[in-house]
């Protein structure tokens, strides 16, 4: 019987980071499968994507597994977190937090430390200048921003380091489900900023996980 996957089980230890498990469009058995595959090594596992009713089938098939129901993430065999340098990740209103728990869950989970900083957009600007200090001693700051998406250009010409910018789907009819807040930050004045695709809080904390562990 033919195989629905092959999975890459050698990423981890080429790239110090492992292949995520994106749940939307799998069937359950798929995703369960795929993490009783991957759990004969000791590497990190990471699903993306997951609703509760799955969440609770894999944590009652896997017990060493962890639901991080903001982030819709199940997380097994976790890294230590090592060291001082942490990450930062913004958002620019509560609505975006799912995707930012996305972006600091994955970094958490593959050993750094992530300051989480909250409802801090444009419209209430003087928010975000309460944690000047924190935000520039991150080793990388994540943006999470729909509606306009301009917080990234705005933290970005604020600081030193490198800004990832990921714009969620945020926002009202001409924000186009995120398009708007994508090409805000792609047109960013503050050369700081590189972008991901909207809502993808994994790659932004697959990327800021390589910069913070790079310092």
């Amino acid at each position: 019987m033919k195989c629905d996957f092959i999975l890459d089980t050698e990423r981890f230890q080429r790239q110090g980071f492992p292949e995520a498990i994106y749940s939307l469009g799998k069937t359950e058995k798929q995703v369960i499968e795929i993490i009783a595959n991957l759990i004969k090594k000791p590497n990190p596992i990471i699903a993306t994507r997951v609703e509760k009713n799955l969440a609770l089938k894999i944590k009652n098939k896997f017990k060493k597994s962890f639901y991080f129901d903001k982030a819709k993430i199940i997380v097994i065999n976790p890294l230590k977190k090592n060291g001082k340098n942490y990450i930062a990740v913004i958002t620019a209103g509560t609505s975006d937090i799912q995707t930012a728990e996305e972006s600091a869950v994955t970094a958490e989970s593959l050993g750094n430390n992530v300051e989480r900083i909250y409802d801090v957009g444009v419209a209430g600007i003087h928010r975000l200048f309460k944690f000047n200090e924190k935000i520039k001693n991150a080793s990388c700051v994540v943006v999470c921003a729909g509606m306009e998406g301009a917080l990234a250009s705005v933290v970005g010409g604020l600081i030193s380091k490198v800004v990832i910018g990921v714009p969620t789907s945020t926002g009202y009819g001409t924000g186009k489900g995120g398009y708007s807040a994508l090409l805000t930050m792609l047109n960013s004045c503050s050369p700081n900023v590189c972008v991901v695709n909207i809502d993808n809080g994994f790659g932004a904390g697959i990327i800021a996980n390589i910069i913070n562990k790079n310092r």
